[in-house]
């Protein structure tokens, strides 16, 4: 099982935590683990061109996404974790996500029965987390990838941690969202054991 695991905050504090926590946690049940981070990275943002759909050889831009292409094509599970932005997903993991199309061009299959999870970490306990869980199951879905969650009672959509702004150290301090992320990592163990 070969699992990448990316962070969409650009910092290295709450999300960057969560998102090492489960890949530790996915180690230590066999898989082999990538991480990858937009932190300090050039990510720029898909302007729609098009250039991708007409020319199937990748996108106009050669930036760091060129990483995040290669890893996302190793991975039998993505597991996606963003820090909360107005409610939603940070700029930075919708960027990767919008790059993507670059790739399904060339390949519309790229990602089919691969598995994917979700993680959102907000500074306020509502803070917008299942709104970013949806919208990274909705990239997930979207694009032939299997989204799983923690199931009822206590992870409905994926992980919801809470940092209350006090970043990693936050994050560590919430054993219900840390509880939360162990039982969607549970389902995404069990999903890539079973997937096609």
């Amino acid at each position: 099982m070969k699992v990448l695991g990316i962070s969409g905050s650009p910092r290295l504090e709450g999300t960057h935590f969560a998102v090492n926590y489960a890949l530790n946690y996915l180690k230590e049940k066999g898989a082999e683990v990538k991480y990858l981070t937009v932190h300090k990275k050039k990510i720029n943002f898909c302007i729609h061109c098009d250039f991708c759909i007409k020319k199937r050889e990748g996108c106009v831009f050669k930036d760091d996404m060129l990483e995040f292409y290669e890893a996302m094509e190793w991975a039998d599970g993505i597991i996606i974790g963003t820090p909360v932005y107005q409610g939603t997903v940070s700029a930075q993991i919708k960027a990767v996500m919008d790059r993507t199309r670059a790739i399904l061009a060339k390949n519309p299959n790229i990602f089919k029965n691969k598995v994917g999870m979700a993680i959102a970490v907000g500074g306020d306990r509502s803070g917008g987390q299942e709104i970013a869980l949806r919208t990274i199951h909705d990239f997930f879905i979207i694009n032939g990838i299997i989204p799983v969650s923690g199931g009822s009672f206590g992870a409905n959509l994926g992980a919801s941690l809470w940092s209350r702004d006090k970043g990693k150290e936050g994050v560590k301090e919430d054993e219900e969202g840390l509880r939360s992320l162990r039982k969607t990592l549970k389902r995404f163990l069990e999903m890539l054991e079973v997937r096609p």
